[in-house]
C-alpha cells in the first residue's frame, strides 16, 4: 500500500458503485480491465452443434438503460469427458454506448470463486447494428474442471461504462430482457481451446482464442538479454547493517502514514534470521492498543527506478500474533509505487499485494487484494483502481509474482495466475519497490495487551523489460542460490 515516503496512505481498494446482490452484499471483486484494441478476423460465427457444453444466461438489470449490465452465466459440460475450464472463453457482445466509451469489469459473486474469473474488453472486426465491442470471459487454472453433466454454478457478472454514465443494452446483441432465469442463449459464444463450441456470433465475427496465459510446460531457464537486474537474498545480519543502505534499501523511521494515527516506524523491528537454510528478512508490527504504542515496519528502494517487468518475492504470511491477543486490523503487504504528484495525477502507479489475517476495509475476516492503481484524490477520497481478491487464509510462504509490459498487469500467487488487470492501469513513471506491516486501525481488538505480528521476505528479484514465468522466476532464483549471489543490482538508474 502507499508508502509514506511518496503519498498519503489510500484507504483499500476503492469499489464502483453498485446495487446490492441479493446473494452478497461485501466488496464486490472488481477484476476491471481496459478496452481492447485488436480486431478479430472475420470468420463464419456458428459452432457445432456437437460442442460439448452449453452456456446459459440470465439478466437481473431488465431495463432498456442501467447504470450497468448485469450478464449472469451458468456453464454445463454436455460432453463425457472432464472439461477444464481454463479451456473456456465465453463472449458477450454489446453496441458500445460511445466511439471512445471504455468499460469496467466485475464479478459480483460466482460459485467457482470470483478470484478464479477474468473479464477483458475487445473490438469487433465486423461491427453490426448490435455489437462492436464484446465482453470476453474466461477462468483461471483455479476453476477446476466440470465432470460430465456438472456446471459452474451462478456467474454473476456485471459491466459498466468507466465515467459511469448511463448504458444502453436494448440495443446489445447479447442482452435479452425477458430472460430473468437461466435459460440457453445461442447469443453467448463459448470457444474451447480456440475453437467455437457454443453459440453464434455477430455476423463475420467469429470469436479467436490466442494464449493469455503461461503454456502449460514453460521452459525452465531464464530468457537471455534483459536490461537489468536487481536480487537480493536478504544476507544481511541487522536493521543496522551498511550493506542495507549501500545495497540501496531504507529501513524507515519517518513518522507519518499508512496506518494508526500516532504510531511509529522502528527500523529495530526489522532483524534478519534462518529459515529453510536460507537468510530471511523479518518485519514486526506490535501494538497495545494505542496509537503511541503501535510500532509497524516497512523496507524500501531508496530508488524510484523500476516500472515494466517481473517483480518476484516469496513472502511468509502470518494469520496470528507472535505474542497477545489475536484480531488487528493488519496489512502485510509487497508492493511497487510512485509518489503522487498532484491529486488525480494520471502519473501515479501502484501494484500491491495484501494479505488483511483478520479483514478490515469491511471485511470480517482473512482476504488477499491485489491492486492495480491509476491515481487518486486524498481529499475527498477518490480513487481509480482496480483489484482482485481472494477471501481464504493465505498463512504461510508464498511466491508472489507480478509481471508488467505494454499491455497487462499480471499477478501470480504460487505459480497461478491470481489477477490480470488491463492497460488503464499501467506505469507511466518508474517506481520504488516496498515491503511493510500496519494496522488500518484499533478497531479489530480492543484489548490493551501487547501484542506482535510477524511478516518474513526469504528474497526480491526484478527483472527490468522481461516477462518471466513463475518458472522461469524460480529457475533464477535457483542459479543466484546455486552460484552463491546474495545481491546483485544491474537495473539501470532512470
Amino acid at each position: 500500500m502507499t508508502s509514506p515516503n511518496t503519498a498519503p496512505a489510500p484507504t483499500g481498494p476503492a469499489i464502483p458503485k453498485s446495487r446490492p446482490h441479493r446473494l452478497r452484499t461485501a466488496v464486490a471483486a472488481a477484476v476491471a480491465t481496459a478496452l481492447g484494441a485488436a480486431a478479430l478476423a472475420a470468420l463464419p460465427g456458428t459452432a457445432s452443434a456437437a460442442g460439448g457444453l452449453s452456456v446459459q444466461y440470465r439478466t437481473s438489470a431488465t431495463g432498456a438503460t442501467a447504470d450497468q449490465s448485469e450478464p449472469w452465466f451458468k456453464v454445463t459440460n454436455t460432453a463425457t469427458t472432464a472439461l477444464p475450464l481454463s479451456e473456456v472463453k465465453l463472449r458477450y457482445y454489446f453496441k458500445s454506448d460511445a466511439p471512445g466509451a471504455t468499460y469496467r469489469f466485475a464479478c459480483s459473486w460466482a460459485v467457482k470463486g470470483c478470484a478464479n474469473i477474468t473479464g477483458t474488453f475487445g473490438t469487433l472486426a465486423t461491427p453490426t447494428d448490435t455489437a462492436d465491442r464484446y465482453l470476453e470471459i474466461g477462468f483461471t487454472a483455479g476453476a477446476g474442471s466440470l465432470a460430465p453433466g456438472a456446471d459452474t454454478g451462478d456467474l454473476q457478472l456485471r459491466f459498466y461504462q468507466a465515467n459511469w454514465q448511463t448504458l444502453r443494452q436494448s440495443d446489445d446483441y447479447s442482452f435479452i430482457a425477458a430472460q430473468t432465469s437461466y435459460a440457453d442463449s445461442a447469443k453467448v459464444t463459448a470457444t474451447r481451446a480456440g475453437t467455437l463450441v457454443w453459440g453464434t456470433a455477430p455476423a463475420g465475427n467469429t470469436p479467436t482464442d490466442p494464449p493469455t496465459t503461461p503454456p502449460t510446460t514453460p521452459p525452465t531457464t531464464p530468457p537471455p538479454g534483459g536490461s537489468g537486474t536487481l536480487w537480493d537474498d536478504f544476507t544481511y545480519t541487522s536493521h543496522t547493517d551498511p550493506r542495507i543502505a549501500a545495497n540501496g534499501w531504507s529501513v524507515r523511521s519517518n513518522a507519518g502514514g499508512p496506518g494508526v494515527p500516532g504510531a511509529t516506524w522502528d527500523p529495530s523491528n526489522v532483524t534478519f534470521a534462518t529459515s529453510g537454510g536460507n537468510t530471511v528478512m523479518n518485519l514486526e508490527t506490535s501494538t497495545d492498543g494505542t496509537g503511541a504504542g503501535t510500532e509497524q515496519t516497512e523496507v524500501l528502494t531508496k530508488s524510484t527506478k523500476f516500472k515494466n517487468g517481473t517483480y518476484a518475492a516469496r513472502v511468509k504470511f502470518n494469520d496470528a500474533p507472535t505474542s497477545g491477543p489475536d484480531g488487528d486490523h493488519l496489512v502485510q503487504t509487497f508492493f511497487t509505487i510512485n509518489d503522487l504528484k498532484a491529486p488525480m495525477a494520471d502519473d501515479y502507479a501502484e501494484y500491491d499485494f495484501e494479505y488483511l489475517p483478520n479483514g478490515g476495509w469491511g471485511e470480517l475476516s482473512n482476504i488477499l487484494y491485489t491492486t492495480s492503481w491509476e491515481t487518486y484524490n486524498p481529499d475527498p477520497w477518490q480513487a481509480v483502481n482496480t483489484h482482485t481478491e481472494s477471501r481464504q487464509s493465505y498463512a504461510g510462504w508464498h511466491d508472489l509474482v507480478l509481471t508488467i509490459d505494454d499491455t497487462t498487469i499480471t499477478y501470480y500467487i504460487d505459480g497461478q495466475v491470481f489477477g490480470t488487470h488491463g492497460a488503464a492501469y499501467l506505469p507511466e513513471r518508474p517506481m520504488s519497490i516496498n515491503f511493510n506491516q500496519w494496522l488500518i486501525d484499533l478497531n479489530g481488538q480492543t484489548s490493551t495487551t501487547p501484542r506482535a505480528y510477524q511478516q518474513q521476505v526469504d528474497y526480491l528479484l526484478h527483472v527490468k523489460d522481461q516477462v518471466l514465468t513463475p518458472a522461469q522466476v524460480n529457475a533464477k532464483v535457483a542459479a543466484y542460490r546455486s552460484a552463491g549471489t546474495a545481491f546483485e543490482d544491474t537495473v539501470p538508474a532512470t
